[in-house]
Parts: structure tokens; C-alpha cells; sequence
């Protein structure tokens, strides 16, 4: 009678992304954050496309669920600004544009758009339309002709010729536009919103970011701060870069890696009434001068003042700036 062979039983490898979601997953007592170091190998391999979509879901929304860290968001800034081989491109403002608007219009396209006839050049990205109910950048660029390029060679054009450009995040980052279109399948924003706001993948002077969410302000500061980069950051209103004139505004800004902090006392003593809804049209008609209307013009002169501030001017002396350029501004569009 013979003995059957001995089976044999192989272990299988464990994947090398696994680590990382086991040191955000591993319970109460044993979960803790990534280093910047371990947090900016992790976001190397999400990019290179090293992992497997179940590990890419599991260790989004670990993240998400224990909210990211400043030494978290430095790391994965610099896996992404090592993979980034944008020419140089001289930039002011980088103006991330992520959250779309659903309270007000987006007056701060027309701050924008003021500052770049003033000869403040500003790139502005943005992720598409990930959320129902909100208006975006992209849907309004062209009745505000402001540039949609989708390389960088025309981003350069269209800077040289007007100061003011948009960019998509799936034309220079698409690795991020992808995560980011997880969304409505995971239910859940993630940590690569907040990560898209940091980049400022041109190098601009200054870069402008907006937290709507409690807390979440000081972090983006300190990841700022770690990098080294110059920029401020607001709870804008709806989550963009827009200045609500019915409320004090508390400014995190950091310049050179050094912290400070600014309050910017609301502009208007009353609260404006929220529109019934949001037109377009009326967009174009305050540009033209065709119609007076408080509150975008509060809300858009404290956006470009933001941005001034971020330049290095007195808040003062911003608004001042501000409402010259608003007066003087070329109407046509």
C-alpha cells in the first residue's frame, strides 16, 4: 500500500501595498498615522499603479475616516510633485477649484478674472463635476472666457496673452482625477480633494486653498508649512476660494514654512438673503456693470484681496487695490 505525496502548502505573498493600509486599519489601539515618509512611498505606489482597486478603496477611506495628518499630506505632495514634469512656468496664484458652489454663484471667477487684467497671472485646476446640485468652473469658462487648456504649452499661451488660465485635473494629474471620480462609489469624499488643493504644481508665489470643514484648516497649514510653500488658507464659501462678506474670515496663511494667522472682520453689518436660484446670466450682467448687486461685489472684492494678501499686501491696502481694479476693469465680455 502506498503513501499518498505529502501536500505542500505555500504561503502567499503578501503584497507590498499592504502594509500601509494595516498601519491605518489595525484597530483602536493599533492603528496609527503614516510618517511623511511611509505616507509618500504609499501615494508612489497609488500613482504608479501598483496596487489593487480593493487596497486603493480601503486605504481612501481609512484615511478619510481617521482624517489625514499634516505629515500625511506633505508626503503625498511630494510622491505627486516628483512625478510632475510641468516646464516652468512663472504663476502668482495657484487657485485650486474643487467643491463647486450651491449657495451662491461663483463670484470668485470674476475675482479672478479682475485680478488677471490687473497683470496677476493665476492658474486655476479643477476635478470636474463630482456632486450633484453644485455649479462648477468648467461649466462657466467659456461665457467668462476664461481659457480651458489641456497641455501645458497652452496653459503658458494662454498666461502670456491674458494672465488667467484653467487647467483640468485629468489633463496633468489623471491618476488623481480617477480617485477623486471614486466618489459617488465609495460614497465619500477622500483625502485626494484636500490633496489637489496643497499641490500648486506650478510653483506659484502663493497658493490658495479653501477647507470648508471645522479643523481641517490648521492641517492644510501645517502641510504647507512642512513643504516649505507660501499660502493661505480660508473656509471659503461652499468650499471655494470666495470670501462670504457676512462673515469674519479667519486667515491660516504660512510663508516660507512660517505660520501666521490674520482675522478679516465681516464686510457687510447685515446678512444677505441666498438667492432662490443660481443664474448665470447674472454672472456676465454684474461684470457689465449692468445691474448692482451687494453682496457679489462685497464677496468678489474680498476674494481678490485674499489673493493680494497672498502677494504680500496689507489687507488695507488690498481691498483699496481691490476696488480700483473692480472700477477700472475692462467690461466686455
Amino acid at each position: 500500500m502506498t503513501t499518498p505525496a505529502a501536500l505542500t502548502l505555500e504561503t502567499p505573498a503578501e503584497h507590498p501595498f499592504a502594509p500601509f493600509v494595516r498601519i491605518l486599519g489595525k484597530g483602536k489601539r493599533g492603528a496609527r498615522n503614516l510618517t511623511r515618509e511611509e505616507a509618500r512611498e504609499a501615494m508612489g505606489m497609488l500613482l504608479d499603479d501598483k496596487v489593487e482597486d480593493t487596497q486603493l478603496g480601503a486605504f481612501l477611506m481609512l484615511l478619510r475616516h481617521k482624517e489625514e495628518s499634516a505629515e500625511e499630506m506633505a508626503g503625498f505632495t511630494e510622491a505627486m510633485r516628483a512625478r510632475l514634469t510641468p516646464p516652468a512656468i512663472k504663476v502668482d496664484i495657484d487657485w485650486p477649484t474643487y467643491a463647486g458652489k450651491k449657495r451662491h454663484l461663483p463670484w470668485y471667477l470674476l475675482a479672478a478674472k479682475c485680478l488677471a487684467q490687473n497683470g496677476v497671472r493665476i492658474f486655476m485646476h479643477g476635478g470636474g463635476a463630482h456632486t450633484a446640485g453644485r455649479m462648477y468652473s468648467e461649466q462657466l469658462l467659456e461665457e467668462l472666457r476664461i481659457p480651458l487648456c489641456r497641455n501645458w504649452q497652452s496653459v503658458t499661451q494662454a498666461l502670456d496673452a491674458g494672465n488667467l488660465t484653467f487647467m483640468p485635473l485629468q489633463d496633468w494629474a489623471p491618476q488623481l482625477q480617477r480617485m477623486i471620480d471614486l466618489r459617488n462609489t465609495l460614497g465619500l469624499r477622500s483625502p485626494i480633494h484636500s490633496l489637489a488643493r496643497i499641490l500648486n504644481p506650478l510653483g506659484a508665489r502663493c497658493g490658495l486653498q479653501s477647507i470648508f470643514h471645522p479643523g481641517y484648516q490648521s492641517v492644510h497649514r501645517e502641510a504647507s508649512g512642512l513643504l516649505g510653500d507660501t499660502s493661505i488658507v480660508v473656509k471659503g464659501d461652499g468650499g471655494e476660494i470666495e470670501i462670504n462678506p457676512d462673515s469674519a474670515s479667519h486667515l491660516y496663511g504660512t510663508t516660507a514654512g512660517i505660520s501666521w494667522d490674520e482675522e478679516w472682520p465681516a464686510l457687510s453689518a447685515q446678512r444677505h438673503v441666498k438667492p432662490a436660484s443660481l443664474e448665470p446670466e447674472h454672472l456676465k450682467a454684474l461684470w457689465r456693470g449692468e445691474v448692482q448687486d451687494s453682496y457679489p461685489q462685497l464677496a468678489l472684492l474680498s476674494t481678490m484681496a485674499l489673493a493680494l494678501r497672498g502677494l504680500g499686501t496689507p489687507r488695507e491696502q488690498a481691498l483699496e487695490m481691490a476696488q480700483r481694479y473692480w472700477d477700472n476693469r475692462d467690461k466686455a465680455l
